[in-house]
């Protein structure tokens, strides 16, 4: 059997992929033509292209796999002529290929509207890896840039102009909302609403009648006389499928495009298939991925002696537009809707229920959807209601413990892993046969190996089927560490264990990963507060922890000194400032009562810390997941209203914890009286003053799921506050999982707030003693890492832009000015 695709991208990848895991005997010969010079890559996650991954990155499969599998693959060399009479297909290169079979992936191209202007320079299209090298070099000529298309890929267009340095961005739709396939006109205003607080200009109702400029862009003008320059505009507006080659052959097609397939996915002509965006079935094409997986699927079992039919494809769709989940499944506008918005958060969730309120069909979710797997499980397969169908939506309220039947009440035909048309019961049999990791899994049956959606379902179904066999579940750190984060720390505080090689040769195997290092980095740092950049740990340990600085847009770093409490003598005031204009660094004052210094070279870190050192200042780990501020108020020192002095004690706590390195970020605040200017309920912990004391809240979170701080214990004298505080941020740094705010830790604890209480207060497990003393041999070993690295010769080294030219600044960074200060940083 000879074989000769058309089209070498994702679909035409796991056609092969699929019909090579079907052929038991000698494979046949495939032959595919590709118009891109590189083999398939991941059109999916295309933006993160400018997020840091090159091209390569990208790609489904290296060269050598096609040709190890007996797979002939033309790069740059499209089909320009089908015989198909003869069965030849006639290439640009020149050659001639004859086949038993023929399939069409020629997928799709951007839709370009007939706008008069298009081939002027600076007017890109959003489609291949050679697109955004384009834009990419086009870039920073560019002050403004403007996105034609409010769908999903012109919003992920917008991303990358953001990506590119270009925070003046703007997107034009021409209907009344963003995403109007996928959803409603609230949750179109949730959506804008968020992505103008990230930066973007939205404008919608907007038809673009010409693009102005002689040579290159200047600006668009749109249908109601109204202008909006710009320097740079990329076309996102849709997709057209790829057929002419179909029509130049007599294959049928339709009056909008696409080639017409039946169910088996045949053209009219019996030897000729065609997959993915190229195809229309039923008058639909689909432009996901999913469905051109499952038409992979159709043909490659077709193709292998099965019989397998495509019937359409559901279209739900989850999504992180710019960092924003939109989500919609099943019918996304029709039935009994019950909606949920709250405009203060930016969420948006609508669910429309069947007419007797007993089946899903369908919503929409914006701004959060970590329940977008269920709630498509619960549509599809038809699942009972709860009596209360806005459970679903809301959780389980009134006593009630289930909101739904759970992942494991799903049929053993649920679709879980639309991608690779994964069932639950293929994953529960997996974990059965004794795969039960995610890794394992994903090996076994492919299921959230492409876009990663259904990764936190199939996660909950490993957990679930475990359960029910009544094994113990140990959340393990990867699979390059067979243990939970706490067994970890508690071993490597056994065998006295200092390096990241010491541990993995003594715990782990392989070389480890980006998501063990820095964990295992900060249990070193947790247990023995060395200077994480000594004994080679500085390897493992993130890129702003290794530089001892937060990497900003550009590569530049910036430099945030510790202020105590907020308190600062006007003379450390002043070096601040005459350090800022040595360095021509902008200033900022943070929320948490101290001034950022942002727009340092690398090579200039050292000497800016030996400056603010000599003045009394130190590290203020704003780079490290560590303790980061006190924030306080002015306390009784000066407001009528304060009770005790909020200030010195803010400072003596911020300079006992100072450099604690923990699981993650941690905040702290004390207010002076009840009228909480320090906002210390919204910090991990918190101090408020009574008449009799302090109160101790715990447990809260400003960040992005806002929460308030709980009461842990009550008007205390300060050593006692102090006690409880080092129980509980030790026990916190022991049993918290890698990278899990305190408030996320205390939600999940079983028990909550009352064991901890029970804990901390009540020393129920009789640790109470180890605990402060393990804490006070961590505040006795601190030492101020900028001050390290600034008396060590071979330490300062490392803070060279080229290690063959010590000292000079790297000359691709540029800075633009604002407001009298330097701006971000971008590449020149």
């Amino acid at each position: 059997m000879k074989i000769v695709i058309i089209g070498n991208g994702m679909v035409s990848y796991k056609f092969c992929e699929k019909f090579l895991s079907k052929t038991h005997s000698t494979p046949p010969q495939i032959t595919i033509f590709g118009e891109e010079p590189r083999p398939a890559y991941d059109r999916v996650h295309l933006s993160e292209f400018f997020a840091g991954k090159t091209a390569d990155d990208l790609l489904l499969a290296p060269s050598s796999w096609y040709s190890d599998n007996n797979i002939r693959l033309h790069l740059g060399d499209p089909v320009q002529q089908i015989d198909r009479e003869n069965k030849t297909v006639h290439s640009y290169k020149g050659i001639n290929e004859s086949y038993d079979y023929l399939i069409f992936a020629t997928g799709s191209a951007a839709f370009v509207p007939p706008i008069p202007g298009v081939d002027k320079k600076g007017v890109f299209i959003y489609r291949t890896i050679e697109d955004l090298e384009l834009m990419r070099d086009f870039a920073p000529k560019a002050k403004r840039g403007v996105v034609i298309g409010g769908g999903l890929l012109g919003l992920e267009a917008a991303k990358a102009m953001l990506d590119l340095g270009i925070p003046d961005t703007h997107v034009i739709e021409f209907a009344p909302r963003l995403m109007p396939r996928q959803i409603d006109d609230a949750g179109s205003r949730i959506l804008q609403s968020k992505l103008n607080q990230l930066g973007l200009e939205i404008h919608t109702n907007k038809n673009t009648s010409i693009i102005l400029g002689e040579d290159t862009i200047t600006g668009l003008q749109f249908a109601d006389d109204s202008i909006l320059e710009a320097d740079m505009l990329v076309i996102s507006a849709g997709i057209k499928p790829r057929d002419e080659l179909a029509k130049l052959c007599g294959l049928d097609t339709g009056h909008r495009g696409g080639i017409v397939v039946g169910d088996q996915l045949q053209t009219t002509d019996p030897a000729i298939f065609a997959i993915g965006e190229c195809a229309l079935h039923n008058g639909m094409v689909y432009g996901l991925v999913a469905p051109g997986y499952e038409m992979a699927e159709v043909v490659a079992t077709n193709l292998t002696g099965g019989h397998k039919s495509f019937t359409g494809y559901d279209m739900s769709t989850k999504l992180k537009l710019i960092g924003v989940d939109v989500a919609s499944f099943g019918d996304p506008f029709t039935g009994r809707p019950i909606v949920y918005e709250d405009t203060m958060k930016g969420i948006y969730k609508r669910i429309n229920v069947s007419d007797d309120g007993k089946t899903l069909i369908g919503g929409i979710l914006v701004g959060e959807a970590e329940a977008y797997n269920m709630l498509l499980q619960t549509a599809k397969n038809k699942v009972v209601l709860p009596p209360n169908p806005e459970d679903v939506l809301l959780g389980a309220r009134g006593g009630a413990t289930e909101a739904g039947p759970g992942v494991l009440g799903l049929p053993d035909d649920a679709i879980i892993c639309s991608c690779e048309s994964v069932t639950k019961a293929a994953i529960c049999q997996a974990v059965e046969a004794g795969h039960e990791s995610l890794n394992d899994v994903k090996k076994c049956t492919k299921a959230g190996t492409c876009c990663g959606g259904c990764v936190p379902m199939v996660k909950d179904l490993i957990t679930s089927t475990m359960k029910a066999q009544g094994k113990y579940i140990r959340n393990v750190l990867c699979e390059h560490f067979h243990y939970s984060r706490q067994e970890l720390y508690d071993l490597i505080k056994v065998k006295q264990l200092y390096t990241f090689d010491e541990v993995l040769d003594t715990y782990g195997h392989g070389d480890g990963c980006e998501t063990c290092k820095p964990v295992v980095a900060s249990i070193l740092a947790s247990l023995w507060n060395e200077l994480i950049l000594d004994k080679g740990n500085d390897t493992v340990q993130d890129s702003n922890d290794r530089f001892l600085a937060n990497i900003q847009k550009g590569g530049t770093y910036s430099v945030v000194p510790r202020i105590p409490g907020g308190e600062i003598t006007p003379a450390r005031l002043l070096v601040i400032a005459q350090v800022a204009l040595k360095y021509n660094l902008y200033t900022k004052i943070t929320g948490g009562q101290r001034i950022d210094l942002f727009g340092a070279h690398l090579s200039d870190l050292p000497s800016i810390w030996e400056e603010l050192i000599a003045a009394g200042f130190e590290s203020g780990h704003a780079y490290g997941k560590a303790l980061r501020t006190v924030k306080s108020c002015v306390g009784s020192t000066w407001c009528r209203f304060g009770l005790h002095d909020s200030v010195s004690f803010a400072i003596q706590i911020e300079e006992r914890y100072r450099g604690l390195r923990a699981p993650h970020k941690i905040k702290s605040a004390v207010s002076g009286c009840i009228r909480e200017c320090a906002e210390a309920q919204s910090k991990d912990f918190g101090i408020i003053a009574t008449e009799k004391g302090w109160n101790l809240y715990v447990g809260g979170n400003g960040g992005s799921k806002p929460q308030h701080a709980i009461l842990l214990a009550s008007d205390l004298d300060s050593e006692t506050c102090i006690r409880y505080i080092d129980r509980f941020l030790m026990f916190y740094i022991k049993t918290a999982d890698p990278l899990t705010r305190t408030a996320t830790w205390l939600n999940k604890l079983d028990g909550g707030i009352t064991y901890l209480r029970n804990v901390v207060v009540n020393d129920s497990l009789g640790i109470a003693g180890q605990l402060e003393a393990e804490m006070q041999s961590l505040v006795d070993r601190y030492k101020c890492e900028w001050k390290e690295v600034v008396d060590n010769p071979e330490l300062r080294k490392r803070f060279n832009h080229f290690v063959n030219a010590p000292g000079e600044k790297d000359p691709t960074i540029k800075f633009d000015h604002l407001r009298e200060q330097k701006k971000a940083a971008e590449w020149k």
